[in-house]
């Protein structure tokens, strides 16, 4: 029995692209769906689209390079954004994985899954960009010098990330967040 790949791809459970150059190539349905586009409104752009800010995007392609680099692989959460129909705009969490085909050149072409967490964790706060990223290392369970260490910056400037997140949350403690964060 032949197996088509094509229809492997168009027909996965979770959004699947292929990218050059952080461009997406190709697509299958999930993806469209999921950020609320089609597949001509998202072939041939640049995946800043899906990001809630250019700054967001460039911050997060400066970190997942060396990653790339040294496995071959990336995986985070973090808070993306939808594309259009209804729902443009809106933000929602979603767990990213991505493999490298060049460790050499990680950025040069690559396959990312998507898998929407928006039933499981919803964005209730407006946070910024900074925010979201250090909520998302909250949410894998990093310490603050491990978050300052992954974003370059000191571990007291994290603690007044994550105090602001408290506040936006009304959380009273570090679980307290965490379970705030996972409920949305």
């Amino acid at each position: 029995m032949e197996i088509d790949y094509r229809l492997a791809f168009d027909l996965a459970p979770v959004g699947l692209a292929l990218s050059r150059q952080r461009i997406m190539v190709d697509c299958n349905q999930v993806l469209c769906e999921m950020f609320g586009a089609t597949r001509e409104q998202l072939v041939g752009q640049s995946f800043q689209i899906l990001y809630p800010s250019a700054d967001e995007y460039e911050r997060i392609g400066e970190r997942m390079a060396p990653l790339l680099g040294r496995s071959g692989t990336y995986s985070d959460n973090r808070i993306m954004k939808r594309v259009g129909g209804q729902s443009q705009g809106e933000t929602f969490w979603c767990h990213v994985t991505g493999r490298a085909l060049n460790r050499d050149a990680p950025h040069a072409a690559g396959i990312w899954s998507f898998e929407d967490l928006s039933s499981t964790r919803t964005v209730k706060a407006e946070l910024t960009p900074r925010e979201r990223e250090v909520a998302a290392f909250l949410m894998d369970g990093l310490t603050s010098k491990q978050i300052g260490k992954a974003l370059d910056i000191s571990h007291r400037t994290v603690e007044v990330y994550r105090a602001r997140l408290m506040r936006k949350y009304q959380a009273h403690s570090t679980p307290d967040l965490m379970q705030r964060l996972l409920a949305g």
